[in-house]
């Protein structure tokens, strides 16, 4: 494995020695865990928690490693400590049923007195992970760039790395995941009025499934990355599609920052998480100002509540720190200020997707953990196994308790609408 990745968890090779912290921790947690139904059982048989016998298990295998890591950082630690071993899951409990009662009760778990402290304990966002241009590209670098040959270990054959959209009704495996992403790139370019002929840029082009996509209605698309990786494979795609298909899309290497020219209709998906707070103004200005009259905007975003979003948004927590370096979700309310403020676009139509995703992440787990054997094999260690399988657990229990949300957001100028 590079560098690079093996730089990724520095926090898990040492355990911290902070006692005075573990030991506050300690006193937190325990009455925290009484709030809720899981059993948080240790190696001398001692039992937290507010479960009972059939409850999820969260296993504390070192306890003292365990609570310095929480009493360090409990935002980072929890993370960090799943990743070293300190702590896993009981016999006959997934990772995401264990996560999922904390995600339900996230605003309530600490009391609030204490989390009025948050601002003492939270660590700023790094200054060098700003998504500045050239920050842009290496934090993008960081997690896009680690392997094409890892992400098709467990993505569909389209290679789509964003929540699908299922058809109602349908459950278990009833439904191919390829078939539910080609719902929701369908759903997209619905929303931004995609035909033949349309001029169609796309903000982030993953591995070219959704360019290819709108090509194949005819439109002429530029879709720009800053993933070198990304782009590669993309390339092969577009030409595998065949010329019809190939001649219909210009792929640049490029920040949307530097993009050229006009567009009837703008995509974004799952792109906006990675922009940064900062740059959100110059995200959407830069959409206003390259989107023709008339022309409608489709952007797939994950979103949190206000009031969430609001609390943490100075913060730096585990996904940042390990998954998505210089990642912020918005909250819908931040998005309309921000249109409001800095452009003459509007949201005109939403499309949650919450549940989507939900089972999406669960599949693509499940995917990760068969293939593991074949992803090791291509140099990622057994604690990048536990870091991802975190992170798509996380992600999945996030999701199924509307702690977070995905949504397919339709933009348009108020005066334009219903002008396609």
């Amino acid at each position: 494995m590079s560098e690079a990745v093996q730089a990724r968890w520095p926090g898990v090779a040492h355990t911290p020695r902070t006692p005075l912290k573990a030991r506050v921790a300690k006193m937190i947690i325990k009455p925290a865990a009484q709030r809720v139904p899981v059993r948080l059982t240790f190696p001398n048989g001692t039992v937290w928690g507010a479960g009972g016998a059939h409850a999820p298990e969260m296993a504390i295998k070192r306890p003292k490693a365990f609570f310095a890591r929480l009493g360090q950082d409990t935002k980072i630690g929890f993370g960090e400590a799943y990743m070293a071993g300190d702590w896993t899951t009981g016999p006959g409990t997934d990772l995401a049923q264990l996560l999922t009662p904390f995600a339900a009760r996230l605003a309530h778990i600490v009391p609030k007195p204490l989390q009025k402290l948050r601002v003492l304990a939270d660590d700023r966002l790094p200054h060098h992970e700003r998504n500045s241009i050239e920050g842009s590209r290496s934090n993008i670098e960081r997690h896009y760039d680690l392997s094409n040959e890892l992400f098709a270990e467990f993505l569909d054959p389209s290679m789509t790395y964003s929540s699908a959209w299922f058809a109602p009704g349908l459950e278990g495996e009833a439904e191919s995941l390829e078939s539910a992403q080609e719902r929701k790139m369908d759903g997209i370019l619905d929303q931004a009025g995609v035909r033949e002929g349309s001029r169609v840029l796309e903000i982030g082009s993953g591995w070219g499934s959704l360019a290819v996509r709108a090509a194949q209605r005819g439109a002429h698309v530029t879709t720009i990355t800053i993933s070198q990786e990304q782009a590669a494979l993309a390339r092969e795609r577009f030409a595998a599609a065949g010329p019809d298909v190939e001649s219909r899309i210009d792929l640049q290497l490029l920040d949307y920052r530097e993009i050229q020219g006009e567009y009837d209709a703008i995509l974004s998906v799952e792109m906006i998480e990675a922009v940064g707070e900062e740059y959100w103004p110059v995200y959407f200005s830069t959409i206003d100002r390259h989107l023709a009259p008339g022309g409608k905007v489709s952007i797939q975003a994950i979103t949190m509540a206000d009031h969430r979003y609001r609390a943490t948004r100075n913060s730096y927590g585990w996904i940042q720190k390990y998954i998505f370096p210089g990642g912020l979700l918005p909250s819908p309310e931040a998005i309309d200020r921000t249109l409001a403020e800095h452009t003459s676009l509007a949201v005109t139509h939403r499309r949650p997707l919450g549940q989507h995703y939900a089972r999406t992440l669960r599949i693509w787990r499940d995917r990760f953990e068969e293939n593991w054997a074949a992803i090791n094999a291509q140099g990622f260690d057994e604690t990048f196994r536990r870091m991802w399988e975190f992170y798509l657990a996380y992600c999945e229990a996030g999701f199924s308790t509307g702690y977070i949300d995905v949504v397919q957001l339709q933009m348009q100028r108020p005066a334009e609408a219903g002008a396609l």
